[in-house]
């Protein structure tokens, strides 16, 4: 494991010059590179090593950004719950990851010491659970989940499960793609249960899905657990359309099917992350028609403030006529159904016909 500044030097990932600067870097925000994202690392700003090595411009945060960008502090009634949707809320076990992304949206909370629920604040979260009948999704999230031991992550899933009105579990995870080896039977195996559990994986680029990677997939889905995928639209990572077509093709080869594209949160010091809603719906548009509907994932913002997340994808109606993958327009009826041929590939509107 690759932890600070002299890990990071002695691996190759960065200059001895550097040392200051980084572990500045690593006194506010948390390091870690697993050696299975190591070995995916061809240079230090490559889109893997983008993601996980630590930068000085970290420090310098944009005016617009946030400690906690998408207000998960003001909406936790109990340590270790958010809850923001009147149907789900968050529980969040601890707060150790086995790598640390350098855009997380939770950067200011996570890290190698921090935030393992004690045996009380678990019994708490239960017993708010029990007291919110409209809760029927509990999202296991962190850090990350599959940090836990499989006694204690299925003692967590279980207990869970056991309350009436609860009839779905999602656990958030890098882990497959991040510490593959990880993922043991055993694992897998606390992830079954009479309430379907669903596993969201976080994977950002093709390269991730190694065969180890898929292999620690796979023994999840055998465990009966579908597996979705989310990633964030980051910039010198996926922000081109072959990037993503790769990204999501690796998905489905990998039984994992597309589920969020989320774009970047305003973390301090991201900024360099950053990638415009409009550019992201430009990519998106790109790849309909190119890819099967299975690889399309909902593009998303999470309104900063808690205010919770929206689709920003791509639109293809166009004031009465809709605009398909080759750029042509298409009029409507006022039924919505289409009449006549295409119209020109070009940005005027067109009207109903009458």
């Amino acid at each position: 494991m690759i932890r600070g500044a002299a890990g990071l030097i002695d691996a190759g990932l960065a200059q001895p010059e550097d040392r200051a600067a980084l572990e500045r870097v690593g006194a506010r925000y948390a390091v870690a590179i697993t050696p299975a994202v190591r070995a995916l690392i061809e240079r230090p700003d490559d889109p893997i090593g983008r993601q996980f090595i630590p930068d000085p411009a970290e420090l310098d945060p944009a005016p617009h950004e946030r400690a906690d960008p998408i207000g998960d502090d003001a909406l936790s009634p109990l340590p270790g719950v958010v809850h923001r949707y009147p149907d789900r809320a968050l529980l969040k076990p601890l707060l150790v990851c086995p790598v640390y992304c350098r855009f997380c949206f939770r950067r200011e909370h996570v890290g190698p010491g921090g935030g393992l629920l004690s045996d009380a604040q678990l019994e708490a979260a239960y017993a708010w659970f029990r007291a919110h009948p409209a809760v029927r999704e509990v999202i296991l999230t962190g850090g990350d989940p599959l940090m836990l031991s499989p006694r204690r992550l299925g003692a967590i899933l279980r207990s869970l499960a056991a309350i009436p009105h609860i009839e779905l579990l999602r656990v958030h995870t890098r882990v497959p793609v991040a510490d593959p080896a990880r993922v043991t039977a055993a694992l897998a195996a606390a992830m079954e249960g009479n309430v379907p559990v669903w596993l969201v994986l976080h994977a950002n680029h093709a390269r991730e899905f190694t065969r180890d990677a898929v292999a620690a997939l796979r023994r999840v889905g055998a465990a009966g657990v579908p597996l979705l995928g989310q990633s964030v639209l980051l910039r010198g990572v996926n922000d081109s359309v072959q990037a993503l077509e790769d990204l999501f093709r690796a998905m489905l080869r990998a039984r994992v099917k597309p589920y969020y594209l989320h774009q970047l949160d305003p973390a301090p010091g991201t900024a360099r992350f950053a990638v415009p809603i409009e550019e992201g719906q430009r990519l998106l548009r790109a790849l309909r028609g190119r890819v099967t509907g299975l690889a399309w994932p909902t593009f998303v913002l999470d309104i900063p403030g808690g205010h919770g997340k929206v689709p920003v994808g791509p639109g293809f109606l166009e004031d009465g006529a809709v605009r398909d993958a080759a750029g042509r327009l298409h009029a409507l009826d006022e039924g919505g159904a289409p009449c006549g041929g295409p119209q020109p590939a070009r940005g005027d509107k067109v009207g109903i016909p009458r």
